[in-house]
């Protein structure tokens, strides 16, 4: 791996990191979205701490910082190096070094870096957002289950080799960081959108 290829993929992983669910609701309302509801730094919970505004915001923050590396990369670098980005800017998001690596769960940075790379496979994991966010109201469903077809869209779609495996991976990741939301589906104490997150 050369310095060049080391410094552009710890680049990504910086920009991962930057915490913007964090910063718009402490910058435009003064709270902390880890003091409420969840605790989570993402968009649903700063929906809960800041409004929907703030919350759309960060939804749109927290897309564009995963799919503006791996857009570069894309431009600028081999598959290789866009899937050590893609990585990278993950983890970033999942464990941010700004905030002592506790981060959120990465579901709009994951489809972030999946728009650029795979357009179609993006439209095809929002579909399945949308249904099943819709059907049952549950946003973490439908971002385990939009995750879970991820690598089966992907291969589907002919991705490359690489994209599969870095796909398969960012879903494991991203489902393994929803455990409390599994375990409150599965014991029927998840609430749907709308309540507080237990």
């Amino acid at each position: 791996m050369t310095l060049q290829t080391v410094l552009i993929v710890a680049g990504a992983y910086l920009v991962g990191a930057i915490p913007f669910g964090l910063l718009f609701a402490f910058w435009l309302t003064g709270k902390d979205p880890r003091q409420h509801g969840s605790g989570n730094i993402g968009a649903t919970n700063v929906v809960r701490t800041g409004g929907k505004a703030i919350g759309l915001l960060t939804l749109i923050a927290d897309i564009a910082k995963g799919a503006a590396p791996v857009a570069l990369a894309l431009y600028f670098a081999d598959e290789i190096t866009v899937a050590l980005v893609a990585v990278a800017v993950f983890l970033g998001h999942l464990y941010p070094v700004y905030l002592r690596f506790k981060g959120g769960k990465g579901v709009a940075t994951l489809f972030g870096i999946v728009l650029p790379w795979q357009p179609w496979l993006a439209v095809a994991v929002f579909v399945v957002w949308v249904i099943v966010f819709g059907l049952s109201r549950y946003v973490s469903l439908a971002s385990i289950l939009a995750g879970l077809s991820l690598p089966l869209f992907a291969w589907r779609l002919d991705a490359s080799g690489t994209c599969i495996a870095v796909m398969v991976l960012l879903c494991l990741m991203m489902i393994a960081r929803h455990g409390g939301n599994i375990r409150r589906l599965a014991s029927g104490t998840e609430l749907k959108v709308g309540g507080r997150e237990r």
